[in-house]
């Protein structure tokens, strides 16, 4: 098969060989001809951060920020336990405010 019309076969013995060749030889080349490539690092020191007085604050204010909302939560939580403990009675009746015939809420009721 040719490529070129000027008598040039890409697949004749005598190209193949000549790709070889130059294949070869070039890892040849690439192999003997080594030089080594200083790379100069940069070594720079790591230095640890010092907070200053701002960071101390910032760093306060949000640790007084946090512990508040986590008391926050936990006061909810409890308010929450509180309320479903008023919506449940242990005869099986519920409601938020238990009516009881004569009690406050009768009295004032009924005056």
């Amino acid at each position: 098969m040719k490529f070129w019309n000027k008598n040039i076969c890409l697949t004749s013995p005598m190209s193949l060989m000549i790709i070889a060749t130059l294949f070869f030889s070039t890892i040849v080349l690439a192999n003997v001809w080594t030089e080594e490539v200083v790379v100069e690092e940069v070594v720079e020191e790591k230095k640890m951060w010092i907070p200053t007085e701002e960071d101390i604050a910032y760093q306060d204010s949000m640790y007084s920020i946090i512990q508040n909302t986590q008391n926050d939560i936990t006061d909810i939580k409890q308010d929450i336990v509180y309320i479903l403990e008023r919506l449940d009675y242990e005869d099986g009746t519920w409601d938020s405010i238990r009516y009881v015939k004569g009690g406050k809420i009768d009295k004032k009721r009924n005056q």
